[in-house]
């Protein structure tokens, strides 16, 4: 009798050998939890805090009041946390080298200044002004970089001498007590206007499935080359997860979330969350798959034993500065649009706080050498749901500043008990 043809991935094709496969498939899986139950005994906890904040803040908020988990207010929420988002993963890439860069509120609302008063003044088009904004954001970053890793001057008074003076910018700019309309159709348009539904259930199949192939491709060929690798179960399992999401909330938001359904149509996702999308794959991108990203990691664990690499430290500090500022011009770009206007304050009161808790909530270690780009968009949904959750409450502001600062205090906590940890396992 011959043999039953062997399977694509090397196993047995009959009933018997999937049997085996499905098995042997599930061991592996068991392997990986435990390994991960390892890691997070040994202090690697990643964002599993800020996400497990999450999903108690959305119950907590969700019994108490019935319109929280409403697409409208969802919508909302995608829209508020936007800025915050992306001023934090631009932190992030500091934070990694255990610097801090506390001007980068400020740097956001003199950036957009900058590009109001281009597209107003100056006639400009909404994408020259908005790439006039970033590059002063990136001239910044660029100035601190240069005092901090070539004058050894600490990031922490540079960056508040930066945050004194980049006050004066709007300041001057506008006068006390001004503003200026921020209502150029494209840029205003990223808070107040929809994707098509049509392009917005394209692009999130185009997600799926460009997450599906990359890491089926990624795991075939860790398999081919024999080197350690996800078990497949677990693979698919990652890529179901990420379809649930990506599709429930494109059907979430398709619908029509106006208050009077009958006379107006609100519908679609949000022009922001494609933007926040874009910066996070890009970012991840550099940091997971780039020789720079290697060497930020490189030099944010160790500064010494990375320029005994041969890895210029002063260069990668310089780079993370200038990231971290530009990062900083979108986001003032971002909450100029959600408010409509640029004023002597923006980017100014607590903007840079919460981009740091967002930041360190999300599991970015404040000691440098740990961090993702993801952990700042987490950290920010959970920084933008306590006031839109005690909004709807209609609790005193003070509530809101108090509950937000115990979250941060206690995602500080622990990330000093992760660290401890870690030290204590010699990792």
């Amino acid at each position: 009798m011959n043999k039953p043809a062997p399977s694509a991935d090397g196993g047995d094709s009959s009933p018997t050998g999937r049997s085996s496969w499905g098995s042997e498939q599930a061991r592996l899986v068991r392997g990986e939890l435990a390994a991960y139950g390892n890691r997070l005994r040994g202090g690697d906890m990643g964002s599993l805090p800020a996400v497990l904040g999450l999903v108690v803040l959305f119950a907590v908020f969700a019994s108490l009041h019935d319109r929280f988990l409403t697409t409208y207010n969802m919508a909302n929420l995608v829209i508020q946390a936007a800025s915050i988002c992306v001023l934090a993963m631009g932190l992030v890439f500091v934070l990694l080298l255990g610097e801090i860069d506390l001007s980068a509120g400020v740097a956001g609302g003199a950036c957009a200044t900058i590009t109001a008063l281009a597209m107003i003044d100056h006639g400009w088009t909404w994408w020259a002004a908005t790439l006039a904004g970033i590059t002063v954001g990136a001239l910044i970053g660029l100035a601190i970089g240069l005092l901090v890793a070539y004058l050894g001057i600490p990031s922490f008074v540079v960056t508040l001498a930066f945050f004194l003076a980049l006050q004066a910018v709007p300041l001057k700019l506008i006068g006390a007590g001004g503003s200026l309309r921020f209502n150029d159709e494209v840029l205003r348009g990223l808070s107040i206007k929809n994707v098509p539904v049509t392009a917005g259930w394209i692009v999130a199949l185009v997600i799926v499935l460009a997450f599906a192939a990359l890491s089926l491709w990624r795991h075939t060929s860790r398999v081919r080359k024999e080197l350690t690798h996800k078990p497949l179960l677990l693979v698919i399992l990652q890529i179901a997860v990420l379809a649930a999401i990506v599709l429930g909330l494109t059907a979430l938001l398709s619908r029509n979330r106006a208050p009077n359904p009958l006379v107006f149509n609100i519908s679609g996702i949000p022009w922001v969350a494609p933007v926040v999308i874009a910066l996070l794959v890009f970012w991840t991108f550099v940091l997971t798959r780039t020789r720079f990203g290697r060497h930020l990691y490189a030099v944010g664990g160790n500064a010494e034993a990375a320029r005994r690499a041969g890895i210029n430290v002063n260069r990668m500090k310089i780079a993370a500065f200038v990231i971290c500022s530009g990062m900083a011009a979108i986001s003032g770009i971002l909450a100029a649009s959600y408010t409509g206007k640029v004023s002597p304050g923006s980017g100014g009161g607590n903007e840079l706080l919460y981009a740091v808790g967002a930041a360190v909530i999300g599991g970015t270690s404040l000691f440098g050498g740990r961090g993702r780009a993801i952990d700042a968009v987490v950290g920010g949904l959970v920084i933008a749901t306590i006031p839109n959750g005690l909004g709807l409450l209609n609790q005193a502001s003070y509530i809101n500043f108090l509950v937000t600062g115990g979250v941060l205090l206690l995602a500080a906590s622990v990330d000093a008990v992760s660290r401890r940890r870690r030290s204590s396992a010699g990792v």
